[in-house]
């Protein structure tokens, strides 16, 4: 872009035979395309992903990570009719999918439909955890390939792991579109999942936590694990009523050998709101033009939600820097984040 002359990111380095390390370089400004917008980036939010995807080498040498970001618009792409320079949005990218790629950086490319206009009533690090978060929620909630819910009929479903980022808006966008939500969280963080929408609230570590369940809902058919461990999607599946539903989190329908026999297991990857062909490791997803259309209109409805109150943006804990990552990384694996999420100020 005009005036530009460096992009500075986090990038992949993975030397011969050792692990991948992390390391900050000058790499090209990347060029938007139809319905594309480049933006100065000022927050990127952190998610497990991008954490798991170093951890494994998921996409070798000069990946970029980060996936959740918000910045200004710089520069308009072909076609594209809903933003103008100078705005402020929330974008969401798969970091590391495509070489120099990523939220990690000063500038990144958003699709204007698959991204939002900031309100002005809402911080920019608070907007930064929405995107990835909220469209993995809607998607496992009402894709067809996933959980399927019928949005008039009143259902209920239990978001086990309710105090996740994607759990609090599974729950808050449950309750916008009239479903009954049950959750389980640590019990520390019970008033926190009641005032964000959930009706009945338990306590995961509770050995009994299952049987509880099928109590207060004796007749569930949907369960969204945000968790996606061995032990939770087993757990959860058992608060099934008969052939229930389970959506897991994890790519591949991973960590749910043992569910519950007659369990319906599906996965949910936010990646399919873009409007193409994506792999992941062995895993291939084909184009949904349906998920596509359903986060779409998400992404439209988002802005309003947030700037009333409606949707509550995940608790940020910001951290100064793009040399700062190693250290948010490390305190993923370290099993410290709970309730909040950590955004990285450009």
């Amino acid at each position: 872009m005009p005036g530009a002359k460096s992009n500075t990111a986090v990038i992949v380095r993975v030397p011969d035979g050792q692990p991948p390390s992390l390391s900050k370089e000058d790499i090209q400004i990347p060029s938007p395309e139809s319905n594309q917008v480049l933006v100065n980036l000022s927050h990127v939010a952190q998610n497990p992903t991008d954490v798991q995807a170093f951890d494994s080498n998921a996409f070798g040498d000069g990946a970029v990570l980060g996936c959740d970001f918000v910045g200004e618009v710089v520069e308009l792409g072909g076609g594209v009719t809903r933003y103008a320079k100078g705005d402020v949005i929330a974008g969401l990218v798969w970091g590391g999918e495509k070489k120099g790629l990523g939220g990690y950086s000063q500038y990144c490319l958003a699709d204007e439909r698959i991204s939002f206009k900031v309100p002005g009533t809402l911080s920019r690090e608070h907007a930064s955890t929405v995107p990835l978060a909220s469209a993995t929620a809607w998607l496992a909630l009402f894709s067809k390939d996933c959980l399927a819910i019928d949005r008039s009929s009143g259902a209920t479903v239990l978001v086990w792991g309710g105090s996740s980022s994607v759990g609090l808006y599974t729950i808050q966008l449950a309750t916008i579109t009239g479903l009954n939500v049950v959750t389980t969280c640590s019990a520390k963080h019970t008033d926190l999942v009641r005032s964000y929408g959930a009706k009945h609230v338990f306590d995961y570590k509770d050995p009994q936590v299952a049987k509880k369940i099928k109590q207060a809902a004796p007749d569930l058919k949907y369960v969204f694990d945000t968790i996606g461990q061995s032990a939770s999607s087993t757990t959860a599946s058992n608060t099934l009523a008969g052939n229930g539903s389970l959506c897991t989190v994890r790519p591949g329908k991973a960590n749910t050998e043992n569910v519950a026999s007659g369990t319906k297991v599906t996965d949910v990857l936010v990646w399919t709101a873009f409007l193409k062909d994506h792999a992941y490791g062995e895993f291939k997803w084909p184009a949904s033009k349906a998920d596509h259309e359903l986060c779409t209109e998400l992404f439209e409805k988002v802005p309003e939600w947030l700037g009333k109150g409606v949707v509550k943006p995940s608790n940020p804990k910001v951290l100064s820097g793009l040399d700062k990552v190693g250290k948010g990384f490390q305190e993923y694996r370290d099993g410290k984040i709970s309730a909040y999420k950590i955004v990285y100020e450009v």
